[in-house]
């Protein structure tokens, strides 16, 4: 991988924490400072009246009896409820912002990224422009599925506060906006081999112009990642002649998936038993390399594997173009 300069604002921010570009996390920086805050304020107390008793009850000469104390019920009340408050202000704080975290915009910008070792490459979902570096308009949200090519990975941007692990044959969500212009590192929090700690990309926030220019440069006169999606159902992977992908919804040998994503769909386990999966990017993928471990209802588990025949970039291809598939 070769190495990528870092720019100069990389590291800006206070001497706690980076730059903080994106909006919707500056709740998580306000907590920290605010459980940074508490733990002085307690430390501070509880060490002060340690030391205190320490000096007030110390042995004064030879053969002194102690002072007999006896407990405080007022006093170990108050030592109960007062933390307890505390936690719950602090769990519904981290939830909010857990919740922000966890639930893109419906308008967000898609981007497919795949991690390796010991590298990230990028795909715009929309122009199936690929990149090394992860380009991205300035206030727009931002939404990344992704996956890894062979080990569990971690993608970590300290200055949006995201950080989510990378899976192999999965797929994990994560979502920021910048407000600001400029380059932003892309840091692996996972140890992934001997040159893990060169495995660093940059989200580069440009303006709406830059950007479309960038992504038209990048494209050239390549296929979206639906169309390139489309042609591997129809071509390589033969997927067409067992699925129907039209309004009519005609039953074939397998289920119809005009419609199908994002849609609920009883199965059956491998081991018979029934369950109810959610038709997402996951769903999609495994029922690709391991499509007899959980069958659709009233369907034969007769689709072969195509474990090894289809690569991270037509695997995402795939699931874009059936995903496409809707009024």
């Amino acid at each position: 991988m070769s190495a990528t300069p870092v720019p100069d604002n990389t590291w800006q921010g206070s001497f706690w924490l980076p730059e903080n570009v994106s909006p919707m996390t500056g709740g998580q920086d306000e907590l920290f400072y605010f459980i940074y805050g508490l733990s002085i304020f307690f430390f501070i107390i509880v060490v002060g009246f340690m030391v205190y008793f320490a000096w007030k009850y110390r042995k004064k000469k030879e053969g002194e009896k102690t002072i007999d104390i006896h407990g405080n019920t007022k006093l170990e009340i108050i030592w109960s409820i007062i933390p307890a408050i505390l936690f719950i202000v602090i769990f519904i704080w981290g939830f909010r912002d857990w919740v922000k975290l966890n639930v893109p915009p419906q308008d967000s910008m898609d981007v497919r990224v795949t991690g390796r070792k010991w590298d990230w490459s990028f795909m715009d979902v929309r122009t199936g422009a690929e990149t090394s570096d992860l380009i991205v308009p300035v206030n727009t949200a931002v939404r990344l599925t992704m996956s890894s090519a062979d080990v569990i990975h971690g993608f970590y941007v300290p200055q949006f506060r995201i950080n989510r692990d990378v899976l192999p044959n999965q797929y994990t969500v994560l979502w920021f906006k910048a407000e600001q212009e400029g380059s932003y590192p892309i840091l692996c929090t996972q140890y992934c081999g001997t040159k893990h700690s060169q495995m660093v990309r940059y989200v580069r926030v440009v303006s709406q112009a830059e950007y479309e220019k960038q992504m038209n440069a990048a494209q050239g006169a390549g296929l979206t990642p639906a169309q390139l999606g489309k042609k591997i159902f129809e071509g390589k992977g033969a997927c067409a002649s067992c699925h129907d992908v039209s309004k009519a919804k005609t039953r074939s040998v397998g289920p119809p998936l005009f419609g199908s994503y994002g849609t609920k769909q009883e199965i059956i386990l491998s081991n018979g038993k029934k369950e109810t999966v959610t038709f997402d990017d996951n769903y999609i993928r495994e029922s690709i390399l391991n499509p007899n471990y959980r069958v659709v209802v009233g369907y034969p588990s007769v689709m072969p594997s195509y474990q090894g025949q289809l690569n991270d970039k037509e695997l995402n291809s795939i699931a874009e173009y059936i995903k496409s598939l809707k009024e």
